[in-house]
């Protein structure tokens, strides 16, 4: 009876091959549901991302209302304080424009944008190194990482769009220029709505950017990172050794309207594989040197394409394989 036993209770317990097969089903059921899982979290950071546009586009129409156009893509004037500081280095971008109708009361209070963001040894100025620092979630999108990428300021994942970016055959500025561009942003523009002649609803406002990873070291990721010329900016350049960025990581700051942080353009489509390309005007007299150029283009971690915020307030997901040339008409102000 006690042998008979033993048996009966050894019969009852997990043989080794029994258990092998546990393993192997629930591990089998991970691996189907977690992609599931994955999809679902996306699904909700894209719809919050998504938001937070929605947001910043009534933002900019509140501006419109308040002051009857668009604000400015950058700021670039004369320093009464400080008359041999470069014109350029106010610098303050359209999100800290647009700031006080998001109800970001601390940002602003923090803020003095009567003074320039740089001071000429390229520090900012005093009054506003805490303002400028804030990490500020309505400027986030949560597909990303969501934490500054530099020390000395508050990161965005938004930039507004500087048009087509390439060179104006009427004026003296190279591809990639703030200035006078075909876009709805430019340094110190102010565009009404009826200078929109391809229609609000047509023509793009902001898109997203991915916040920078760089490397010490090759191989260095376009979705990432950047590179640096000299200016002018061209095709040949970019494609080239150029340098890769090792200090100031692209998104780094949502108060400075240059293309590394707050502004950007079509020359490329949605989460190209070339990488964004940046330059400085070295030289000049103070009302333009240093300012900064750029082939920027709208990146995001959600699959397939990027957000896109339109000048009447509308939000569209545009797919990477968008046709180029609708992408850049996309981004004129002109009619079609």
């Amino acid at each position: 009876m006690n042998t008979a036993a033993g048996r009966s209770n050894a019969r009852s317990g997990f043989t080794l091959v029994e258990l092998l097969v546990v393993i192997f089903v629930i591990g089998t059921l991970v691996a189907l549901l977690m992609p599931a899982v994955q999809s679902a979290r996306e699904t909700a950071r894209r719809a919050s991302c998504v938001n937070r546009m929605r947001q910043l586009g009534l933002a900019m129409l509140q501006h419109v209302e308040a002051r009857g156009a668009f604000p400015a893509g950058a700021l670039s004037r004369e320093s009464p304080n400080a008359p041999s500081t470069p014109w350029t280095f106010y610098r303050w971008s359209a999100l800290a424009a647009v700031s006080p109708y998001l109800e970001n009361q601390a940002a602003i209070d923090a803020l003095d944008l009567d003074q320039p963001l740089y001071q000429s040894n390229f520090a900012v100025t005093a009054d506003n190194q805490e303002g400028v620092r804030r990490l500020v979630p309505d400027f986030l999108c949560p597909s990303d990482q969501e934490q500054r990428v530099s020390e000395q300021f508050g990161p965005t994942n938004f930039a507004v769009c500087a048009g087509t970016g390439d060179a104006d055959p009427e004026q003296i500025f190279d591809n990639g220029s703030p200035i006078d561009t075909d876009g709805l942003f430019a340094v110190n523009s102010a565009t009404r709505p009826g200078q929109i002649l391809g229609g609000m609803s047509k023509t793009a406002l902001a898109s997203e950017s991915l916040l920078g990873v760089p490397r010490d070291e090759a191989p260095h990721d376009p979705q990432t990172e950047y590179k640096f010329v000299l200016v002018p900016i061209t095709d040949a350049k970019c494609a080239g050794p150029a340098q890769w960025n090792l200090t100031d990581p692209r998104g780094f700051s949502w108060a400075n309207g240059e293309f590394r942080c707050a502004l950007y353009n079509h020359r490329l489509t949605p989460n190209s594989s070339d990488p964004d390309c940046m330059a400085a005007l070295v030289g000049g007299p103070l009302e333009i040197l240093f300012t900064p150029f750029g082939w920027r283009g709208p990146r995001s971690w959600h699959p397939g394409g990027v957000n896109v915020l339109q000048a009447d307030g509308s939000i569209g997901f545009t797919e990477d394989a968008v046709d180029q040339q609708v992408w850049r008409r996309l981004s004129t102000i002109d009619a079609d």
